[in-house]
């Protein structure tokens, strides 16, 4: 893990999630990260086209419906990032020639957009009971008009990534980036993202002892 230096500030807005909170998908889960808001609902295994089979593992299909309208590029280009998370993070083989599908419903963007899908999608995906060789969690980072790399962000800068971190080794298992930064930037933000991983893996165990700890 690499480490931390020079100006970064290192904070996230307040995390919320309920799981189980659809009655029909096998799993499901909401997340909000600050204002940005987002419901996953997961659906599988289950009989898959023929057209769509894959003989030794299953296939995974990642759908995410805007707030309003119909998806475009933006949800296209996103669809396939956390759909090659997911891929990375499920024992797929488990399930051969079955489908999954993964339904991403943006409620609310306040920043941090992709970062909030993944963290949904990985809640629902636990939800759903589905075996997972280790959990990820997204963080999103911007580099402003002064260089400061900035956690979470809200608003327009010069540089903005995301990465998928994993919760074994803090791996970056996916990362998509957007604007004009240096390597020497873009490794400060996979570091930073990589400590900030540490207090949403956190979140995830509180979340779910919570949740157990009721139902006992």
């Amino acid at each position: 893990m690499m480490e931390v230096c020079g100006s970064t500030n290192v904070s996230l807005r307040e995390f919320g999630c309920e799981q189980t909170l659809l009655s029909r998908p096998d799993g499901s889960a909401s997340f909000v990260q600050g204002d940005t808001s987002v419901i996953a609902a997961v659906y599988g295994p289950a009989e898959v086209k023929v057209s769509k089979e894959i003989y030794d593992r299953a296939t995974l299909e990642v759908l995410i419906q805007p707030k309003v309208g119909l998806p475009s590029v933006r949800e296209r280009s996103q669809e396939q990032c956390v759909r090659e998370t997911c891929e990375a993070s499920l024992l797929l083989t488990l399930h051969p020639r079955s489908s999954l599908t993964l339904v991403l419903q943006l409620i609310h963007d306040d920043g941090s957009r992709l970062a909030c899908f993944l963290n949904a999608a990985c809640m629902a995906l636990m939800d759903a009971g589905l075996p997972m060789s280790c959990l990820f969690c997204g963080v999103t980072c911007a580099i402003n008009a002064d260089s400061e790399i900035i956690t979470d962000p809200t608003a327009e800068s010069r540089a903005l990534m995301t990465f998928a971190i994993d919760s074994k080794e803090q791996r970056v298992m996916m990362s998509y980036t957007k604007g004009s930064f240096s390597v020497h930037e873009l490794q400060q933000c996979i570091a930073v993202s990589q400590k900030a991983s540490e207090n949403i893996f956190q979140f995830y165990r509180d979340s779910v002892r919570r949740r157990y700890s009721k139902n006992l």
